[in-house]
């Protein structure tokens, strides 16, 4: 008797179309673009206007693809990679050691592909009057060890020192590059973001600070730099980062799982064609090649 009950159901199931409704929302979750092949890039703030850019075009030519790009720090990405909740990491510094040891323990292949290189240039407020400034000024400044623009041919005046916060490569590399690795004096305001870094030196006559070269706005001026102790000053730019002479440059990096290759190498690829490195160009980041 029970065999009887279910068979009637199912007849009567049919004849409400039921068949028909479930086949016509498998097509409606395909036309919402759900079987497109979908990929999440976070990390580097750096990154983040040349990725979004890439990602842009490359959706505009690969109607089938969905690139959701984040920010957030080159820390943050990386994190995100060895949990798995991104496809790729963007990241303004290489990885370090540690974090590739638990890469390892967690049995994933990373594979990394510099993507474009940046020039990191240091900007103040347009009212202020100094242009240029030494490693070694540069150094002291970040360290605490000068604290008055007049100690650097400036005015009287405070300086405010804004840098990015600590999971960033930013914060990595210029602490490495430009502070030889000297600690951040206390007094300098870490920003969750290179956008807050300028948006608050607009602001603020003695602030000082660093970000990428494609964050360039005529709301700061940046700075020439000099590491052969005040001969020569160069100021940043995508010739000087490209023939070698401004020194404050570095590659920019995507890291992902070799596991997840097949669906992020043809966005990867696309970036590195002769295309992608045109809007590398166009965006105000420095491309692989002249």
């Amino acid at each position: 008797m029970k065999k009887v009950v279910v068979y009637i159901g199912v007849l009567l199931l049919a004849a409400c179309g039921a068949p028909e409704k479930k086949q016509e929302q498998t097509a409606s979750e395909q036309a919402d673009g759900k079987s497109k092949i979908t990929i999440t890039v976070k990390g580097s703030d750096t990154v983040l206007p040349l990725a979004q850019a890439e990602a842009e075009n490359y959706m505009k030519e690969n109607k089938n693809a969905a690139v959701t790009i984040v920010g957030g720090g080159s820390g943050v990405g990386i994190t995100a990679l060895k949990d798995e909740t991104t496809d790729i990491a963007m990241s303004s510094r290489p990885l370090k050691m540690e974090e590739r040891v638990k890469f390892q323990n967690k049995k994933m292949e990373l594979k990394e592909v510099v993507i474009a290189n940046d020039a990191l240039a240091v900007i103040v407020n347009p009212k202020n009057k100094v242009s240029q400034l030494t490693h070694q000024q540069l150094g002291d400044i970040f360290t605490g060890k000068v604290t008055n623009w007049k100690q650097v041919g400036g005015s009287d005046m405070k300086i405010v020192a804004y840098a990015r916060e600590t999971s960033s490569g930013t914060y990595e590399f210029f602490k490495e590059h430009v502070m030889d690795k000297k600690n951040y004096a206390a007094t300098v305001l870490n920003m969750p973001a290179t956008g807050a870094i300028v948006e608050s030196i607009a602001k603020t006559e003695g602030a000082i600070g660093y970000v990428g070269l494609a964050y360039e706005t005529k709301d700061v001026k940046q700075l020439a730099v000099s590491y052969d102790d005040g001969k020569t000053f160069v100021a940043p730019g995508v010739a000087a980062a490209q023939d070698g002479t401004y020194p404050v440059s570095r590659p920019l990096y995507f890291y992902y799982d070799a596991s997840k290759e097949n669906s992020v190498k043809p966005f990867i690829d696309y970036i590195l064609s002769e295309t992608g490195q045109k809007i590398v160009a166009d965006v105000g980041y420095v491309p692989l090649k002249k």
